[in-house]
């Protein structure tokens, strides 16, 4: 991978926005397609404690269910970004909620616990095919505003993770695991949204060729290029495990410590996730202005002091902080994907495919590691656990500024 002045992607916005205009129908219908991946994707950690009654499943097994999905929905993500970005690819937009709908539809018939696993990879490999592609198309389409395209478009997933437990708790719930498959209209409607978008792709090729020909304005060297995304990395790392613990575990948490009823944690859980995509709708358009690295500073080491109170409040105050941590830690995720983008440009969709499959990898590894703990130690000394993890917010420091000078 070359990192020269000589390669493309990270260009002011005036000139981007010359080659590009800001096509806000093109960014909303990504966003919307992004959305419904990720409802069909928050399905499977909603459906937790309805399959661990069902099938006896320790945490540790659900853990594993988590790091199956995660893990296939990360490892073939940057090589899918890093060949499209030289090889674009219209067709694995619509190819990819293929294999989406199938495992949704097999989660809602499975009976034993490796057909969990196998829908569970499934619905992991249509997401490691969507992320890459679509994260191109918003920056294709984003005139220049990377941060407000990429929050967009973060957003649409985030809200989609926010509605799914609301709709698994009145749709699934009640009504037992056969309801899965109600979610599989969700993935045919995405289907045809998709392939309206790689049409319009594909008739916009020539305007990814163009952007490959222009030059990078960071001036950073290798070394220092290398060594901030290892920061980021172990920002992205410290994020995204103590996201695990909110998205695999939280229900439990609440049901265990406090006695709610599965509908009630559920909600919760939503309110939660609603914070997340509303913080990552800020945080792309505020690091536009005030640049990435105030905004990663602030979210990442910004919400440890509201970790650190969570696990020892009652019940209306984990309400209120969960909210705040949700939001606050939300608005990183934007201004990374954006700020790497700029450290290596011309591989948008290789980056991309980074970041969104360290995101899915540090989840699933949390989540089964988490899980194991919350077998031997209990689900509290996992959250107590975790809120230390903002701490490592403090790396932010040594990241450089990527503005030309």
């Amino acid at each position: 991978m070359a990192i020269s002045n000589a390669q493309t992607g990270a260009t002011p916005a005036s000139a981007t926005s010359q080659s590009s205009p800001l096509v806000m129908r093109i960014i909303g219908a990504v966003a919307l397609a992004h959305l419904i991946n990720d409802l069909i994707q928050s399905v499977l950690p909603s459906i937790y404690p309805m399959l661990k009654a069902n099938y006896g499943l320790t945490f540790t097994q659900v853990g594993l269910i988590t790091l199956t999905f995660q893990l296939t929905a990360s490892l073939l993500q940057p090589w899918v970004g890093y060949h499209t970005d030289r090889h674009p690819k219209p067709w694995l937009l619509p190819a990819g909620t293929v294999c989406t709908l199938i495992g949704i539809l097999m989660m809602s018939v499975v009976g034993t616990f490796p057909l969990i696993l196998l829908a569970a990879g499934l619905i992991g490999i249509g997401s490691s095919t969507f992320h890459p592609e679509a994260s191109r198309v918003a920056r294709l389409a984003s005139g220049g505003r990377f941060g407000l395209a990429q929050s967009t478009f973060q957003v649409g997933g985030n809200a989609g993770s926010a509605f799914g437990p609301l709709l698994a708790a009145a749709i699934i719930i009640p009504f037992g695991q056969g309801h899965v498959a109600w979610f599989g209209l969700f993935a045919v409607f995405a289907l045809f949204v998709l392939y309206r978008i790689s049409r319009w792709y594909a008739n916009h090729l020539s305007l990814f060729k163009l952007k490959q020909g222009q030059a990078a304005t960071h001036g950073l060297s290798k070394g220092r290029v290398i060594s901030a995304l290892v920061v980021l990395g172990l920002l992205v790392f410290s994020k995204y495990f103590y996201m695990a613990s909110f998205t695999s575990y939280f229900t439990f948490y609440l049901i265990e410590k406090f006695d709610l009823s599965v509908a009630s944690s559920q909600l919760h859980l939503f309110l939660f996730l609603g914070a997340v995509a509303a913080g990552t709708f800020f945080g792309g358009p505020i690091g536009d202005k005030i640049g990435r690295k105030a905004v990663i500073w602030f979210s990442i080491l910004g919400v440890a002091p509201f970790t650190l109170i969570l696990p020892h409040v009652d019940l209306f105050w984990t309400s209120i902080l969960s909210v705040v941590i949700g939001f606050i830690l939300a608005s990183a995720f934007s201004a990374i994907v954006v700020y790497a983008q700029e450290l290596v440009p011309g591989n948008v969709g290789m980056i991309a495919g980074v970041f969104f499959g360290l995101m899915f990898g540090f989840g699933g590894i949390g989540a089964a590691l988490l899980g194991y703990l919350a077998d031997v130690h209990g689900i509290e000394y996992v959250y107590f656990l975790c809120s230390f993890l903002p701490l490592l917010g403090v790396l932010a420091i040594f990241l450089p500024r990527t503005k030309k000078a």
